[in-house]
């Protein structure tokens, strides 16, 4: 079995490090990064503006407009991408726990140890090491083909 980070999550840590890549000189258009990363533009804008009023992302808005860093990417760690989106995919579940003496003294308790330990081990790896990784993977990071003049 392998750990295993919710689609929402994947696609936040995508996103961030495509902008990352990207937004130099113009911000990334989300369009850009659905077309990139093969995801529906509507489902990456939930994600996205949740980025924002978490201080990842900063929005530029304007016919150029799209999205920058917030902050340098070696001050953005993954875990704080994965507690971010987590929070956004609980806000309205209410999922009911056992309560049974098993569950609360032995299986709630690993699992939160678990849960502490890879926590730990995400906020160790920024998007600055998830870029150095794509581009030693030989990951494809280029823009869109655009003109490379101005008029």
């Amino acid at each position: 079995m392998m750990f295993r980070l919710s689609r929402k999550t994947q696609l936040a840590l995508e996103a961030v490090v495509d902008i990352a890549f990207h937004s130099r000189p113009d911000p990334v258009q989300s369009k850009e990064i659905t077309e990139r990363q093969g995801v529906p533009q509507r489902y990456l804008e939930q994600v996205m503006q949740h980025l924002v009023h978490a201080g990842i992302l900063k929005g530029v808005r304007g016919p150029k407009g799209g999205y920058r860093l917030a902050r340098e990417r070696r001050r953005i760690t993954v875990g704080e991408i994965v507690r971010i989106v987590s929070e956004l995919e609980q806000n309205g579940t209410t999922e009911q726990d056992s309560q049974s003496d098993l569950s609360l003294k032995v299986v709630r308790p690993l699992v939160e140890t678990l849960h502490d330990e890879m926590m730990e081990r995400l906020e160790a790896i920024t998007v600055e090491d998830l870029c150095r990784r794509a581009m030693a993977a030989g990951v494809r990071l280029g823009r869109l083909e655009r003109a490379d003049f101005t008029i």
